[in-house]
């Protein structure tokens, strides 16, 4: 447990450069213009008078994008002491005892407690229950940090109780600009240090969005680092690599190769060539690249070039993207690899885009035709004159359960769109092919 009156006593000389660049002021945070946009909760609670109520709020949102700091700003700006718990660590007791404690403060000398509970989806509901009462009485203020969809991670009282407010992800121009201001900032670094472009656009690429995660590895770098000739401490490339523990790996994200690594990895996986589709995937991720990117990229390429042929693979690629999104790198790695590997062994077939294709094709180009009149909405007053669903078959009083009739327009009457390949699932999932035969010629009746 971290006990602290101010928000931001650990700002001494001798700190952590992710401690001492923490912000002091909402003018200092990056990146979180529409969570502090004018008039929105958190703007007006870091903005309130010191003996105005406070509401609790839940801060939601990936790793390093400021819910600690902004939970020390609504702190500092209210006048109430900060009691900061780790979820990882704490317990029931310690939640009653910080409880007790500010309840204590409250009473004696009027001063309420910002209790700030990092990574609170790893709380049990028991421990979640316990905060209830100081909550709802106004005992502490609580600032629940998570990188976990709140709404499956924290208990529906607490969220009733709470202002739930979503930080967006940092972009690598914010990170950038984050390490740019360490570099010259009198808490950080103070113009004393030169760092070359590329060991800066290597800290940025590893950091993944992550301001303490850069913070950190340029701290890192500025230690091992050899003073120039000028006195000034030159971190270089190697530097930055040391630090990170990772090879720096050419890869432009904005030029040709972030399309031409992309392009290989999705080419390697149509081709069912796991090996160099994992080498790929490394090679994006060691560079620093989004793995979510990834994630949206392996989503696609199951439905465009496995498809039918392995249903599965879809709903391994959208498990593997949710998953990348809750626990972040480096284990979504691993995430991203087991996705790669089936869909790169996955039987392949394309046939359910290019059904799609002809089917857009035929509509754009003025192919849409009448709907047949029995398969017309019938419920509406004034239909039934007009024989609209008279005569529909209705599929489950059949046999089989299949109704032999028009479904298409007239105009489209001998179109076929999708057809399956001799691959995987579409031939052996009771036979695809032969089974749309005998659906399409009533063969099964």
């Amino acid at each position: 447990m971290t006990l602290f009156d101010d928000g931001f006593s650990g700002s001494r000389s001798n700190a952590p450069l992710a401690v001492r660049m923490r912000p002091r002021t909402l003018d200092d945070v990056v990146g979180q213009d529409a969570a502090l946009a004018a008039g929105s909760p958190l703007r007006t609670l870091l903005t309130a008078a010191a003996d105005a109520p406070v509401v609790s709020v839940i801060l939601w949102g990936p790793p390093g994008t400021g819910k600690t700091t902004l939970a020390s700003l609504l702190s500092a700006g209210s006048g109430r002491s900060f009691v900061e718990l780790s979820a990882v660590t704490a317990g029931v007791k310690d939640v009653r005892a910080v409880i007790e404690r500010a309840r204590g403060s409250l009473g004696m000398h009027g001063r309420g407690t910002v209790l700030f509970i990092d990574e609170v989806h790893r709380f049990s509901k028991s421990q979640q229950d316990a905060l209830l009462p100081a909550v709802e009485n106004g005992w502490v203020t609580l600032i629940a940090a998570t990188t976990e969809n709140p709404s499956f991670s924290v208990i529906a009282p607490l969220m009733s109780r709470s202002v739930m407010v979503r930080l967006s992800p940092l972009t690598e121009a914010h990170i950038d600009e984050l390490l740019r201001r360490a570099v010259e900032d009198p808490r950080g670094l103070g113009g004393l240090v030169v760092v070359d472009d590329d060991a800066l656009a290597h800290l940025v690429r590893t950091a993944n969005g992550d301001a303490r995660r850069a913070l950190t590895g340029l701290d890192a770098a500025t230690a091992s680092a050899t003073p120039g000739a000028d006195g000034r401490t030159v971190v270089t490339l190697a530097d930055a690599e040391m630090a990170v523990q990772q090879a720096a790996i050419i890869y432009d994200k904005d030029g040709d190769q972030h399309y031409d690594v992309i392009s290989a990895f999705i080419k390697s996986i149509r081709g069912s060539d796991p090996d160099a589709a994992l080498h790929y995937l490394a090679r994006m991720l060691e560079a620093g690249e989004d793995p979510r990117f990834v994630a949206r990229r392996l989503m696609i390429l199951a439905s465009e070039d496995i498809g039918m042929a392995e249903p599965s693979v879809l709903q391994t690629t959208v498990a593997a993207a949710q998953a990348t999104a809750m626990i972040g790198m480096p284990e979504a790695a691993i995430i991203l690899a087991h996705a790669t590997i089936h869909a790169a062994l996955a039987p392949k077939s394309n046939a359910v885009v290019v059904g799609l294709g002809e089917a857009v094709a035929d509509v754009r180009s003025g192919g849409i035709g009448r709907v047949p009149p029995h398969l017309r909405d019938g419920h509406y007053p004034g239909a039934g004159a007009l024989g609209h669903g008279a005569g529909y078959l209705y599929p489950h009083d059949l046999p089989g359960g299949i109704a032999a009739q028009q479904y298409l327009p007239d105009e489209l009457i001998d179109r076929v769109y999708y057809r399956p390949s001799r691959h995987g699932a579409e031939a052996a999932w009771g036979d695809i092919a032969a089974r749309l035969s005998e659906l399409r010629h009533g063969d099964d009746r």
